[in-house]
């Protein structure tokens, strides 16, 4: 099979043909599950129908519907859209595609904030991966109300469902394409860590990865009123009901264009109406955090978790929005505390810790750190031994991004080369520093062990990009503390145990 000019592999839908691309076979657009529209919108994914004779598979398949990135984020981000209704598809690389190699498996989310983003962001070229050994499998999902709508008439979480899907197929077909089914390793940035952190809680999702990768994103389910209010604000700009049936009737390009309007405010600071993974008794009986921290979710599973040194300003540096925080300053601070519901206490020690830093760089580490640092950081200490946490370092050299959120991406890949890396990292990215972190990433999918130490009570994260790749012991536990002595407080006045 190897032999051939064009690689064929067959599923359990219908045979489908890549392409060799510089000694990898490239398999792209399989879909895993129905296009989910007509009778299926809204509704959980179906199996594909089956095809005759030999499917193509040489370029990427449909993205879901999503909203363009504004003019500030799209600077930075590459986000390609492909038409069509066949969205529920993935893509595969693999070195030695047939039934005998039994190679680790890679399956990648892509981030977007659940309503941007694809598989055929360049930037994922899993095709590094395969060069060294890792079957690669990248996933497009129902993105935005399409798959993450809360109505009254269809069931919740349809973009998680999709994810499920996609690895029951990768459970049921890749070891034609050279894939170990029990030797899966789940991986998401942003919104695909967030899911990710979802489908470790999800009981479905039990035996179909052993590893998971959580990068710059914490396991939570989002509060369902925001979920709905971002419903009822887009059906009363399209002045129809806010329930699937109606939503399902109206304009795709309608929905695409309320929905960007309403979401003007959901960024991780500000914290507006978002669109969010919820608990929903069923796919998600109970929060994620929740889950890998007090109920043992996942036992086995091997976890590798982290973030950037300067998450926050990719939100804040596109459009000015750093600026607009510095001059605000105390308001600023005070609208962060709420943000956060913690006390003056971390603020405060907050500004001790960084004493030169402005309102922003202060509100940003705050936010931060609620959101990604601490509860990750409280999963690492809830599996010890079989958790490794790192922090990135390296800052972009365009101005004012820093160590940004999603900059970790193109050295993880090892695709800096790509002018779509090169539109968040700059130009003279290093590639010792991405051979460093993609090195990590293969090892940990191989193995389980990344190359540094455990999580254990010494706190080890391992940096990159800060000089040499080093192990650091407890570098942000100064921060933590805050977090934990401000829970105290408030578990001593309420009566309640802290639980932070």
């Amino acid at each position: 099979m190897a032999g051939q000019r064009h690689p064929v592999v067959p599923t359990p839908h219908g045979a489908v043909r890549g392409r060799y691309e510089q000694g990898v076979a490239v398999f792209r657009g399989i879909p895993y599950a129905a296009p989910p529209f007509g009778p299926r919108r809204f509704r959980p994914p179906e199996p594909p129908e089956p095809w005759d004779g030999v499917r193509e598979a040489a370029g990427f398949g449909p993205t879901a519907p999503k909203p363009p990135y504004s003019e500030a984020f799209a600077r930075y981000l590459s986000d390609p859209e492909i038409p069509g209704d066949d969205c529920l598809n993935l893509n595969v690389w693999t070195p030695h595609p047939g039934p005998g190699a039994r190679l680790p498996v890679l399956v990648w989310l892509h981030g977007g904030a659940l309503t941007r983003g694809s598989s055929a962001v360049p930037v994922y070229d899993g095709s590094t991966f395969a060069r060294d050994g890792v079957v690669c499998v990248s996933v497009n999902y129902r993105l935005g109300v399409e798959g993450y709508g809360l109505f009254p008439d269809a069931p919740a979480n349809a973009g998680l469902r999709d994810q499920l899907a996609a690895l029951e197929w990768v459970r049921d077909s890749i070891t034609a394409f050279g894939g170990d089914p029990d030797r899966v390793t789940l991986a998401g940035q942003s919104a695909g860590a967030i899911s990710t952190g979802a489908l470790l809680a999800a009981p479905r999702a039990r035996g179909l990865f052993r590893r998971a990768v959580l990068q710059s994103g914490a396991p939570e389910a989002s509060d369902r009123d925001k979920v709905r209010r971002m419903v009822r604000r887009m059906a009363s700009r399209l002045k129809i009901p806010a329930t699937a049936e109606a939503f399902a009737a109206a304009d795709r390009g309608a929905l695409l264009r309320a929905q960007a309007e309403v979401g003007r405010f959901s960024s991780p600071v500000l914290g507006g109406p978002a669109f969010g993974i919820v608990v929903d008794g069923d796919v998600l009986p109970v929060d994620p955090l929740e889950a890998l921290v007090e109920k043992d979710a996942a036992p086995g599973v091997d976890l590798m978790m982290g973030w950037t040194r300067d998450e926050y300003r990719l939100w804040l540096v596109p459009g000015g929005l750093l600026e607009r925080v510095d001059r605000l300053g105390a308001v600023a601070l005070a609208g962060a505390r709420a943000r956060c519901h913690c006390g003056n206490e971390v603020v405060r020690g907050y500004r001790a810790l960084r004493p030169g830093a402005g309102a922003a760089e202060t509100v940003g580490q705050l936010v931060t750190d609620h959101l990604l640092r601490v509860p990750l950081h409280r999963v690492a200490d809830a599996r010890p031994g079989s958790s490794y946490v790192y922090e990135f370092a390296w800052p972009s050299g365009l101005p004012g991004l820093g160590a940004c959120h999603a900059l970790e991406l193109g050295f993880v890949f090892d695709s800096g080369d790509r002018p779509d890396s090169r539109r968040l990292a700059g130009e003279g990215a290093p590639q010792e520093l991405a051979d460093a972190m993609h090195g990590a990433w293969v090892r940990f999918v191989e193995t389980g062990d990344p190359g540094w130490r455990a999580w254990d009570a010494t706190h080890p994260v391992r940096v990159f990009g800060d000089g040499a790749p080093h192990t650091a012991y407890g570098p942000r536990d100064a921060e933590f503390d805050l977090w934990k002595a401000d829970v105290a407080v408030r578990a001593m006045r309420s009566g309640s145990p802290a639980r932070r």
